[in-house]
């Protein structure tokens, strides 16, 4: 049983803090069914699937379904980030994730109105919106549907931003508005001016280099199959496997 467990106690005592508190009946085993739990994102397994070993699948659902509502992954998240900030460079960016037929069909309006899915050319997708800190570790996630432009996800992204000194992001949030908001809170922006600009926009070229942490950090979630694959309907359901990966590949 021993080797199927993901989270080692060491791991484990750093989680049971963030945890909700337990109402009446004792939770079963939080180490065994949490390790069900990753077991299923990272495979991209159906939930019957889950090896008997972590307890009956409906157990495992239900602590999952109930916690993503209750948005327990990803305060987890956050509360580990919080005990290690290193936050002196940071990097925004985004990346689709392929919808699967599963999460936008069922009687949803066209396009998955609802449900954070839209047509792009590659299909029904969702696009992740995320800030990684000066190590390339996420600090913030934001969804949005997949035709959704990079602006959208920097403006809601940009209130909860931890103060930094520098913010590197590609060209696709080369905009005045966005460079003048991190200006008032003292982060330079590193970003380069997109070829349509009439004056060429100065950025510091070799700290722009240390972007591609982003890029990496998309890359390990997207070995996560649930992830990369969205089969979840509701976005909030979708957003704890993103936020549960990123906890398990980068806090823990």
């Amino acid at each position: 049983m021993s080797n199927l467990y993901w989270l080692t106690e060491a791991r484990m005592l750093r989680l049971r803090p963030l945890f909700p508190k337990s109402r009446g009946r004792p939770r079963v085993d939080d180490r065994r069914v949490l390790s069900g739990i990753i077991f299923i994102n990272r495979n991209g397994l159906r939930w019957c699937d889950a090896p008997a070993a972590y307890g009956p699948p409906k157990t495992l659902y239900n602590r999952w379904k109930r916690w993503s509502d209750l948005g327990v992954f990803a305060a987890i998240m956050n509360g580990l980030a919080a005990e290690d900030p290193d936050n002196k460079t940071i990097s925004i960016d985004a990346t689709y994730l392929k919808a699967h037929r599963t999460a936008s069909s069922l009687g949803v309006e066209k396009g998955g109105r609802g449900r954070l899915i839209g047509q792009t050319k590659g299909g029904m997708n969702t696009k992740l919106h995320a800030v990684t800190d000066t190590g390339g570790r996420p600090i913030r996630f934001f969804i949005t549907a997949g035709q959704v432009s990079d602006y959208t996800g920097a403006m809601a992204l940009l209130g909860d931003l931890p103060d930094a000194e520098w913010l590197l992001g590609d060209r696709g949030y080369d905009a005045d508005w966005l460079r003048e908001a991190l200006i008032e809170r003292g982060t330079r922006p590193c970003i380069p001016g997109r070829k349509s600009r009439n004056k060429a926009v100065r950025y510091d070229k070799r700290r722009y280099r240390r972007r591609n942490r982003i890029e990496r950090m998309f890359g390990r979630l997207k070995d996560w199959r649930r992830v990369s694959t969205r089969y979840d309907r509701y976005p909030k359901v979708f957003l704890s496997a993103i936020a549960l990966a990123a906890t398990v590949i980068f806090w823990l």
